[in-house]
């Protein structure tokens, strides 16, 4: 269809629909940036090409006539559907980041540091998959994950890796309540009761550690956020991982029980995708998350 031949120019619509919004030609022209003189001409223009009047010039005011009033409804529509398909555009041609990793990495280590990395690069949407089960990456959902193992992984390459170590820590008054000492069947402890094993239980901190002492977790959960939010809240003593709960060590609301420390065995490591596309937003979070986890 050959509709640029079936309509007026795209100016003139525009500045009448601005007049009729405004009911004003003076208050039309502020708005566009042009001439009180402008916008008259552009309505007379097409008061020409119509073959009818589309205001009614009164003193100091103007009146649309019905059909004025039919096309600026039709028009008010048509260019807020095009400014929507704009932004929409728009928003997609902007570069989006998805990071993954697990619920706990995600709610105690990294949440806390991205507005660092968005106040540096305001310009990139930012998308976090958090989730404890293993994240796919051969469906190009996630340009960058943070995987707790031992590499090397068939599906993604590593960038950079970290290990941790893992001690007993408690809220600071669970502490003065207890009183100092080596830990004992006395304590409350906090088990995060889980199939995947690397969250050590206290039965291998123990063993591994080799002190001699078996214990029965008073309070258990399935996920070791809300194992760290019972240990803050005074509720006894959970397995620490120094990189996941640094943050409360630093603003004191977790304390490390006397009770020795253990190297995990496993690593955070940076991954990205084997398949994935490379992108400059891949790139910068990559090196962000690199810097930020040997900082």
């Amino acid at each position: 269809m050959h509709f640029r031949r079936r309509i007026p120019s795209l100016t003139a619509l525009v500045t009448l629909e601005a007049a009729l919004r405004k009911k004003s030609f003076t208050a039309a022209a502020t708005e566009l940036g042009v001439t009180q003189a402008a916008v008259s001409r552009q309505i007379a223009l097409l008061e020409e090409e119509f073959g009818q009047p589309l205001f009614v010039r009164k003193h100091r005011a103007i009146e649309p006539t019905a059909a004025c009033i039919n096309l600026g409804a039709t028009l008010a529509k048509s260019f807020a559907d095009i400014a929507e398909s704009v932004e929409a555009l728009q928003s997609r041609s902007q570069d989006v980041l998805t990071i993954g990793a697990t619920v706990a990495f995600s709610s105690f280590w990294l949440l806390p540091r991205l507005a660092e990395f968005r106040r540096a690069n305001p310009g990139i949407l930012v998308r976090v998959i958090s989730q404890d089960s293993p994240i796919a990456l051969d469906d190009g959902e996630v340009d960058v994950a943070i995987r707790y193992g031992v590499p090397p992984f068939s599906d993604s390459t590593v960038i950079a890796s970290r290990g941790d170590v893992i001690c007993p820590v408690c809220s600071p008054d669970y502490l003065r309540r207890r009183g100092d000492g080596a830990l004992g069947s006395a304590d409350e402890f906090i088990e995060t009761d889980v199939l995947d094993r690397s969250w050590y239980s206290w039965a291998q901190w123990f063993s591994l550690t080799g002190a001699n002492l078996e214990v029965k977790p008073s309070l258990r959960f399935n996920h070791y956020t809300e194992t760290i939010a019972a240990a803050r809240a005074g509720q006894g003593i959970a397995l620490g991982w120094r990189m996941l709960v640094g943050t409360f060590l630093e603003d004191g609301t977790l304390v490390q029980v006397d009770g020795g420390e253990l190297a995990a065995e496993d690593r955070y490591n940076v991954i990205v995708p084997v398949k994935a596309k490379r992108s400059n937003a891949r790139d910068l979070a990559a090196a962000w998350l690199t810097a930020s986890l040997h900082g």
